[in-house]
């Protein structure tokens, strides 16, 4: 099994925030795709909509300001299984993502590409927090024919 990880700085001094936009319909569409829907509570599941598809999700874990688990339920095969967490610390005026997606069978090039867009989205999320505006699909960042 092969994981993408990724770790991200938001300048904020609450946790709160972070979580806020990772545990909300909302937030989730305002950093990672504006065709969300669904029950943001454990066992609920989340859809996430984008031009070449989507996933579904379920919620597996929520540990207020601190740890979010997502477990992939329905979309492309090499997703189906895998896991995504975000984990949360505070670092003096930083919020830090610890972001895993766990679970891949193989390092298949399909996964470098969600390793690029998993950094997009992230930054995204940084600039919702730190700026109220984030870049949600469909108007991320475009990097390549996939997108």
């Amino acid at each position: 099994m092969v994981d993408i990880l990724h770790r991200v700085g938001v300048k904020s001094s609450s946790l709160d925030d972070v979580y806020g936009a990772l545990t909300t319909v909302e937030g989730l569409s305002a950093w990672w795709t504006d065709a969300t829907r669904g029950d943001t509570e454990v066992d609920g599941v989340l859809q996430f909509r984008f031009r070449q598809g989507g996933f579904d999700m379920v919620v597996r874990e929520l540990e207020p300001a601190k740890h979010v688990l997502w477990e992939v339920v329905d979309g492309p095969a090499e997703w189906v299984g895998t896991t995504v967490s975000f984990d949360l610390k505070q670092e003096d005026d930083y919020t830090i993502i610890l972001f895993k997606h766990e679970g891949w069978r193989e390092p298949v090039e399909f996964m470098h590409h969600c390793s690029t867009k998993w950094a997009t989205f992230l930054l995204s999320l940084k600039s919702l927090v730190e700026t109220g505006k984030g870049a949600p699909a469909p108007d991320d960042l475009e990097i390549d024919n996939w997108n």
